[in-house]
């Protein structure tokens, strides 16, 4: 799905990158994973559709645009996303905060 002029893969409900297992007000973001340098809603989105070989980005990569904002299309930084305090630095738009327990996922810690 294109969503803010970027291509989304997975099973992605709206155009602010709800999906079919994250799909609450505040989950809005997308993240491209390393491994496939591609847009997913989540970690569950990539498990089902993605390149099937999961790595997470390394500290030495977390200077990447790498986090999509579904309300704005403004792509954070890992450094950004990880010191935001789970809203959007541009739009204001808030994140979920639970996604902090998914980081290991994501990225490298």
């Amino acid at each position: 799905m294109q969503i803010k002029g970027h291509t989304v893969q997975g099973k992605v409900l709206d155009e602010e990158t709800r999906c079919v297992h994250y799909h609450a007000e505040i989950d809005r973001i997308a993240i491209k994973f390393y491994c496939c340098d591609t847009y997913y809603p989540c970690y569950k989105c990539h498990e089902e559709d993605g390149c099937g070989n999961p790595t997470v980005w390394p500290i030495e990569k977390f200077d990447e645009e790498v986090v999509l904002c579904g309300a704005c299309g403004y792509e954070l930084t890992i450094t950004e996303y990880l010191t935001c305090r789970s809203k959007c630095p541009k739009c204001s738009a808030q994140f979920n905060t639970g996604c902090s327990l998914h980081k290991h996922l994501y990225f490298q810690t």
